[in-house]
């Protein structure tokens, strides 16, 4: 394994330069066709689709089913020769005795192999809004051996040189924001979450793991300048100002409870992949018992990043409801409220 951590972070203040042709408002991008890296949509879908997987381990053939789910999401294979593919996994508070918190190094292969197999140049990369050291982060989650195995270079996206870009969705009052280099400039970002809770907006997957591709250096440990600008709102602008992202989620073994970091293990033995990351957290929202349409990210991501509306969401593998599993969440009005309904179909 590489691990990429610049010396001397350099910002750029102005607009980059970089060449931002397949750039859309949000993460709902999809990769296809003959003519070279083409994107099949200038904006969100009215519709999308979300893969699940049941019955899966860590020890299983995932690296199938993740190729299985992005064929069944729209990727053509052919258009991602020789492109760049920034996997971002999430690595806050890592520990080897804690499976529930971070993305299965397992997981981060098995994607790695697909796209590599495609002809892709794969890079892993996090900017944790909790460990500083990013060294030891790789090691007490169990990545570096693994990616050392594999021959994958790590970029530590808290120490990157930067580029600024507009907010595109302006829920925050931030202007903007600071995006390391290996954001910028890779054709394809995979968010690569752990499914979880979270004990202030009640659900963490691929939307809100995209906190982590802004750096330490401008955001600090943790990233409260995000926090005092509200979270809901600056989870749906980071992704409103991304380039183009997809989801591959980690649901073997989820957290509920007190999540992000200090919740207990919930086994489901799920994968989830879309190529719309608001079609695939809200498919997870209803997964574990939330309803999408008042968690409030998904509220503002609703029709602008993509769709969260059932009847807009085409189910691949298996139907949500049968590997549906409600998840504990902590006991307080603000978060029980997220709850689906008895019985309740939410379209």
């Amino acid at each position: 394994m590489t691990t990429h951590i610049p010396a001397a972070p350099h910002s750029a203040d102005s607009p980059p330069t970089l060449d931002r042709r397949a750039l859309l408002v949000g993460g709902g991008a999809v990769v296809a066709g003959l003519g070279g890296y083409q994107l099949l949509k200038p904006l969100w879908q009215p519709h999308s689709s979300v893969f699940i997987a049941k019955g899966q381990r860590y020890d299983g053939p995932i690296e199938q089913t993740i190729l299985d789910g992005l064929l069944a999401g729209g990727l053509d294979p052919r258009a991602l020769a020789g492109r760049k593919v920034l996997l971002k996994v999430n690595l806050v508070e890592p520990t080897r005795t804690a499976p529930q918190v971070t993305t299965h190094p397992a997981m981060v292969l098995a994607t790695a192999e697909v796209f590599r197999r495609w002809g892709a140049q794969v890079v892993v990369g996090e900017a944790s809004g909790h460990m500083r050291d990013t060294e030891m982060a790789l090691v007490e989650s169990g990545m570096t051996p693994a990616l050392d195995s594999a021959g994958l270079e790590f970029v530590d996206l808290n120490y990157e040189d930067v580029a600024w870009v507009k907010n595109a969705g302006r829920a925050s009052k931030l202007d903007g924001f600071y995006l390391p280099r290996p954001v910028m400039e890779a054709d394809l970002i995979v968010s690569m979450p752990k499914l979880k809770t979270h004990h202030w907006v009640g659900l963490t997957v691929s939307l809100k793991n995209m906190y982590g591709v802004l750096p330490g250096i401008k955001y600090g440990w943790p990233k409260n300048v995000l926090h005092h600008a509200g979270i809901p709102q600056t989870v749906f602008d980071i992704n409103a100002s991304l380039p183009k992202t997809i989801a591959v989620v980690d649901g073997i073994v989820g957290m509920e409870g007190d999540g992000p970091i200090m919740g207990s293990p919930k086994k489901l033995g799920l994968i989830v992949v879309g190529t719309n990351l608001a079609a695939v957290d809200a498919t997870c929202a209803r997964i574990i018992g939330l309803d999408p349409a008042r968690v409030n990210y998904l509220q503002l991501s609703a029709d602008r990043i993509g769709p969260i509306a059932e009847g807009r969401i085409a189910q691949r593998g298996e139907d949500w409801r049968q590997v549906a599993s409600p998840f504990v969440l902590l006991d307080r009005p603000e978060l029980q409220r997220l709850r689906l309904a008895p019985g309740v179909c939410v379209s």
